[in-house]
């Protein structure tokens, strides 16, 4: 035991820190190619979420008066990156290192949850599963929000480990509310994490009444008055239209039957499968071991192992009502997942002979897992490319070269582009407007679409312009996004008597010079 605290303990903690450092290697590649995780965020997401920062850096305004504004619903990422950005300029590097360095503090934050917790093993095995994860690799490295909201969501667990025991109770709760409201602010799904925190918050409290109620009193009042002193910002500047638009193009169409929700249920625990396809399996088959033994065990009481479950069941079950899953909603899942594993791993090692043996075969399967991981994240790593931000830089040369007078780029991925080169872009397929008006607004020269062109944004663009084919870029493994097409807007005027019908718009015409498809 003592060569493996001299030795084992700190160069497992040398590896692990490798592992994460690797994840900010080549932060300008594409996501991994031929990944089993049909993503399209990373299309699109990540300038979405930066552009109020973008447009007051490049433009010298955050807000587009009838576009796509999601600062106004998640302001946090949007003005941390403004921060950023006045630093190092508008720069998806910098915007993905940023994501990156929160991935590691939200490892230090683990190791400080778990510490006292489980044996020191254990706490380095969850980090190793995090740190190994090819799934979190991934995503881990766009700029998205989650891991702002998870690093939010950790500082709360921690903190609320704090209000029982402390004369203090009042400060602390009243800056736990300020965290909750903070884990709305840069991502609404947060709400559905409330439960595990206030969970792991206040149940240690309940057995003290006055206490409990100064705390949630304390914990309300300062996480609702940030809610509320934003939500009168918005009305006061007439952006509630912004904020419920949000919610609306998030809204997606409900089953209509029971065995339509069961079937959601389904897809959206199913889609756990893709955190790990061997360790969420074994995390669930654990569970049932656990609750076999006998969930008397100290484990039952731990507020970090229930705040788990209940982190997880949450988004799970949001992810069900919304009956969307996605691949990157999983990544909050997936950390909790793995400090559960490394928690059910430990007390079932500590039972009788065979709930032993039982965690002694998991443990092999863990360490198959991690072998496993390891190899495709280097693998990974190690062959990145470069097709998506190449493709943007050829588009914002061209468009440099052939100037026209209008720099402006209408495209559904234009953020993104923005994000990678300065183009400035307006989103044509979100909006509070519709896309006619601000395609009339914004008096664009450009417009890029993937693979074939939307009848309906074709109908809007054609009320004023017709499309002039220029370039066509190869863009990463997507069958329906694989090829960015690159036109110039030229202005059109309609010839007396040509209809103005969205279906006869929504067709080539015949000023256009158009090689692709209408969907």
């Amino acid at each position: 035991m003592s060569f493996l605290k001299r030795f084992g303990y700190p160069t497992w903690i040398v590896l692990i820190a490798a592992f994460a450092l690797v994840h900010g290697v080549h932060l300008a590649a594409d996501f991994p190619a031929h990944s089993p995780w049909p993503d399209w965020a990373r299309f699109t997401d990540e300038g979405w979420y930066a552009n109020a920062a973008m447009r007051e850096h490049l433009l010298g305004r955050w807000y587009e008066p009838g576009g796509f504004n999601p600062a106004v619903a998640v302001p946090l990422w949007p003005a941390l990156v403004w921060l950023l950005f006045g630093l190092t300029g508008v720069s998806i590097v910098a915007a993905r290192g940023f994501a990156v360095t929160l991935f590691c503090l939200n490892l230090m934050l683990i190791e400080r949850l778990l510490r006292g917790r489980v044996p020191r093993w254990a706490a380095l095995l969850a980090l190793t599963l995090l740190a190994t994860s090819p799934f979190l690799f991934a995503f881990s490295r766009l700029a998205l929000v989650e891991p702002l909201l998870l690093t939010l969501a950790l500082l709360a667990l921690a903190l609320s480990e704090r209000l029982s025991g402390t004369g203090r109770i009042e400060q602390n709760a009243a800056l736990l509310g300020l965290l909750l409201a903070a884990m709305i602010l840069a991502k609404t799904t947060a709400i559905f994490l409330l439960p595990a925190i206030g969970w792991a918050a206040f149940v240690p409290l309940r057995a003290e009444p006055r206490r409990l109620g100064r705390a949630l009193a304390a914990c309300a009042g300062s996480g609702g008055g940030i809610l509320a002193l934003w939500s009168a910002l918005l009305m006061h500047f007439h952006m509630l239209g912004d904020l419920t638009y949000f919610f609306v193009i998030n809204s997606y169409p409900k089953p209509q039957t029971a065995a339509g929700w069961l079937a959601s249920l389904r897809w959206a625990v199913h889609g756990m499968l893709w955190i790990d396809p061997i360790l969420m399996p074994l995390l669930a088959v654990l569970l049932l071991a656990w609750l076999a033994a006998g969930v008397a065990s100290p484990l039952a009481h731990d507020s970090l192992f229930a705040a788990s479950l209940l982190g997880m069941a949450g988004l799970v079950a949001f992810m069900a009502a919304q009956d969307h899953t996605q691949p990157r909603y999983y990544t909050v899942v997936a950390v909790f997942a793995f400090v559960a594993l490394a928690q059910l791993l430990t007390v079932l090692l500590r039972q009788g002979q065979l709930w032993r043996r039982v965690g002694l075969v998991a443990l092999l399967v863990v360490a198959f897992a991690v072998v496993r991981n390891s190899v495709e994240m280097l693998r990974y790593a190690l062959h990145p490319a470069y097709t998506w931000i190449n493709t943007a830089r050829s588009l914002t040369a061209y468009v440099d070269a052939h100037a026209n007078g209008r720099r402006l780029l209408l495209a559904t991925s234009g953020d993104q582009i923005t994000l990678m080169t300065g183009l400035p872009a307006v989103c044509d397929d979100f909006g509070t407007d519709l896309p006619e008006r601000r395609i009339r607004r914004a008096h664009p020269g450009w417009f890029a679409a993937w693979n074939d062109l939307d009848p309906a944004i074709l109908a809007a663009i054609h009320r004023s312009y017709a499309l002039r084919q220029v370039a066509v870029y190869p863009v990463m493994d997507d069958p329906e996004r694989n090829r960015l097409v690159l036109f110039r807007l030229v202005p059109r005027t309609p010839a007396p008597g040509s209809p103005l019908t969205v279906a006869a718009l929504g067709q080539i015409l015949p000023q256009d010079h158009v090689s692709i498809d209408v969907e």
